[in-house]
């Protein structure tokens, strides 16, 4: 397995993806039947197919709506992103995190950064961020909170804003797991637990790797027919993703510049020539046979070149003073943008942080919709930051990409202000799964459930959704934490809220009917029915 949790370096293969649930495809079929038959003919390519259906049964949306997702690659220590600072908690955390030879716990609220401390160094941070957290749940009385050192403009946002909510302790569960059932061979369990590909995927498709479906498209399946502009149904800015295919829904990839070209340029030409560029169209849309796989490439060429003709107008640039800094002269540099840049804790100098730019095309595609330059009601993105399996060097490791996070979730906030687009746009974190509380000596390994923040104007922010795991110094003689239900070896947690749960509550936001939830997310009927919603959303 690779140490890094990037998914580029997955391994292939895995079980076969699991069968289409009947009834939401029945559903999805016949909503879209009259359109397949009616533009589409039999003799179609499949692509085609697909794509004239969202196109040909669009109709108008009341709204606008899109959900985000901010994939954490590698499995991040939440443990060091929110913390709780009630005393029986601080002193278990302390107890645990300061281990030699490198001790990974962060220091106590007030403490001053010492500027000449190591460069990542808990005393070079200086100490966690207090939080006051609403408590409007009632689960976490008498409990207190804190974000890592370098989270102060989400501190902002949860504070102040409320416009970031925390839901602790989320992982994949079949159903609700105590710590006596996860011991026991009966109880049904996410398979493959501990393996980044394999938690990569359930987390995004509910099923290990080699699942082709994620609930981000299968959302987008349920609402494409309002999309007059289907292509646009379901977004990355970070190269493949499984949470956006459906089952007719595909992902369409933009890069930080916007639509990736493969067609003409602005002026209808390829190499400087009109002529090249008709020939390119002609071959690259063109099937030479009847062969249903060369049929389908020559569709998705066909769409590719006219998705991206439609992006080369209808995205305003970078450099727009909504999205970032217009340049004093010359071509516009986006490294050089000082709205794309974080304070790096490592140097103490500006950085260029690449993943605030997918959020800025991201934003870009959003302002589209806004304006209809693309006809879309509801769309689906991800974003994605790696680098989050930190087995060694956590301390330098962890505390910049904790800043690559604040900065980027915090510049996405601020950009969807200036579009008046807040309420309309909801961004949620996930990764492939916590981190043990224990130390390896320098770092973390592989976990389980996970702390995540969810923000957008329709956020009910300032609170935290969901009881917070109880948190227990380990065995003297072992690594085993008896003193809590929540943790299990090492101190990995044992997940309270699943993914479905926290998927479905996003989904009722989003505008999904409640039977194409229980479809997408067939887990939830395992659950109370007064649990299903979290209740994070307005």
């Amino acid at each position: 397995m690779h140490r890094d949790g990037n998914p580029a370096s997955r391994r292939h293969g895995g079980p076969a993806a699991p069968a289409l649930h009947w009834g939401a495809s029945r559903r999805l079929f016949l909503r879209h039947g009259a359109a397949l038959s009616a533009l589409a003919g039999a003799g179609a390519p499949l692509a085609l197919n697909l794509l004239a259906a969202g196109s040909a049964a669009a109709q108008a949306a009341p709204d606008y709506r899109a959900l985000v997702c901010f994939f954490l690659f590698g499995g991040n220590d939440t443990y060091n992103m929110v913390l709780p600072t009630d005393a029986a908690s601080w002193a278990a955390y302390t107890a645990t995190r300061n281990q030699a030879p490198d001790p990974i716990a962060l220091l106590a609220a007030g403490t001053a950064p010492n500027a000449a401390a190591g460069a990542g160094t808990p005393a070079r941070l200086g100490g966690v961020l207090p939080i006051a957290a609403l408590n409007a749940t009632g689960l976490n009385t008498g409990r207190a909170f804190a974000l890592h050192p370098l989270m102060g403009e989400l501190r902002t946002m949860f504070d102040t804003d409320r416009r970031l909510a925390i839901v602790p302790n989320v992982g994949p569960l079949v159903m609700p797991t105590t710590k006596a059932q996860y011991g026991q061979a009966s109880h049904p369990k996410p398979l493959r637990l501990f393996s980044h590909n394999d938690q990569q995927s359930t987390w995004q498709a509910l099923a290990p790797e080699g699942a082709t479906r994620g609930w981000g498209g299968r959302m987008g399946d349920a609402l494409a027919a309002g999309n007059g502009s289907a292509v646009f149904t379901s977004v990355s800015a970070s190269g493949g993703a499984v949470w956006l295919n459906g089952n007719t829904v595909q992902q369409y990839q933009v890069g930080s510049a916007g639509a990736i070209r493969l067609g003409a340029n602005a002026g209808g030409q390829v190499y400087g020539s009109t002529a090249v560029a008709q020939a390119l169209a002609r071959i690259a849309g063109s099937a030479r046979s009847g062969h249903v796989l060369e049929a389908d490439v020559a569709a998705v060429a066909q769409r590719s070149i006219a998705a991206e003709e439609t992006l080369r107008t209808a995205l305003r640039p970078a450099s727009d003073a909504a999205f970032g800094t217009a340049p004093a002269s010359g071509s516009y540099n986006a490294n050089a943008d000082p709205k794309l840049q974080y304070l790096n804790p490592l140097t103490g100098a500006m950085a260029f942080n690449a993943v605030a730019q997918q959020f800025q095309v991201v934003a870009r595609m959003i302002d589209a919709a806004l304006r209809g330059a693309v006809a879309v009601k509801r769309q689906v993105f991800f974003v994605s930051l790696g680098g989050f399996d930190t087995h060694d060097l956590q301390n330098r490791n962890h505390a910049d990409l904790m800043a690559r996070v604040a900065q980027a979730l915090r510049y996405f906030d601020t950009t969807l202000g200036a579009l008046a687009a807040r309420n309309l746009v909801t961004t949620f974190t996930a990764s492939d799964f916590g981190r043990t509380f224990t130390s390896n000596g320098d770092g973390t390994d592989h976990g389980w459930g996970a702390h995540h923040f969810v923000m957008g104007g329709a956020v009910k922010g300032g609170d935290v959704y969901g009881r917070f795991p109880v948190l227990a110094p380990k065995n003297a003689n072992n690594n085993n934490f008896d003193g809590s239900g929540d943790q299990l070896g090492n101190g990995s947690l044992l997940p309270v809220n699943s993914v479905d749960q926290m998927a479905a509550t996003l989904g009722a936001w989003f505008g999904v009917s409640a039977g194409d939830l229980a479809a997408i997310f067939p887990n939830l009927a395992n659950f109370d029915a007064a649990q299903r919603n979290l209740g994070f959303m307005a």
